[in-house]
């Protein structure tokens, strides 16, 4: 990125992104490409395992520096999500590979929130038929499976073959897209809707409407608790926005269109 490119986009994006704030750092791996570190006041961000907090692309770069630049006097790390997963790659917690991620997120199928039907009061049963079945055929026609859905305790015995389907899927994601991904589906509670979503055949506010169908439902019949559950509705689809969007810019392919900062 020329020292041009930065000074425009340190025009629109403001303190945080900037010829000495966004740089370039070498990798000795030649497949892995460049790294990008955001700076703050000259001084560089590490992650709370003190690692230094590196990006693996423009794109994602870009969109870390602009939640950096959101911050006024008091710094709102509760609202950084794409920060927080940046830190969560790098630091790696947990210490898992990327085939322990993918087991993780598959557990979520098992009790996936479309899966699971309740057999009462019927007007539920039919909002959950009207409104769940149309995603859930068409996950089944996207990756040819089938998962199917049951108002047993134990819910829809998912086939082996459906499972090794979207392990191969998910096989083909990196390791901080698949950290995204996890973090969506821990959100919605559905490997479903998080790869619908991801997908782009729903909305984020779809997919957050459709995770709460049941919350909603309830509402409409006992009423709503002043603020609370809109907070909790927007909050949800916040921290799912922000996953999404991580998936999507954490990709191998993410790059920046050089059109866009065109003066």
């Amino acid at each position: 990125m020329t020292t041009t490119m930065l000074r425009r986009l340190h025009s629109r994006l403001g303190r945080v992104l900037s010829p000495a704030h966004l740089c370039t750092r070498s990798q000795s791996s030649a497949t892995a490409g460049g790294l990008y570190e955001i700076n703050l006041d000259r001084r560089k961000l590490k992650t709370p395992g003190g690692k230094l907090f590196t990006v693996p692309n423009e794109a994602l770069a870009i969109a870390v520096a602009t939640e950096w630049d959101a911050q006024r006097d008091t710094l709102k790390f509760y609202t950084m999500h794409l920060s927080t997963l940046c830190n969560t790659a790098l630091d790696n917690p947990t210490q898992r590979n990327k085939d322990q991620m993918i087991t993780a997120a598959l557990k979520f199928l098992e009790t996936d929130t479309v899966c699971y039907r309740v057999d009462e009061p019927n007007a539920l049963v039919e909002l959950q038929k009207n409104e769940w079945d149309p995603v859930l055929h068409w996950m089944e026609k996207r990756y040819d499976v089938t998962i199917g859905s049951s108002s047993s305790i134990l819910g829809p015995e998912i086939p082996n073959a459906t499972k090794d389907t979207f392990r191969q899927h998910l096989t083909s994601y990196n390791f901080w897209s698949l950290t995204g991904l996890e973090y969506v589906i821990t959100q919605l509670k559905s490997v479903v809707l998080s790869m619908g979503m991801i997908d782009r055949h729903l909305t984020v506010e779809q997919a957050v409407l459709l995770s709460r169908l049941e919350e909603e439902y309830q509402i409409g019949f006992w009423g709503n608790v002043e603020w609370a559950h809109d907070y909790d509705m927007y909050e949800l689809r916040a921290r799912t926005a922000a996953g999404a969007l991580f998936v999507h810019l954490a990709s191998e392919s993410s790059t920046v269109k050089r059109k866009l900062m065109q003066d």
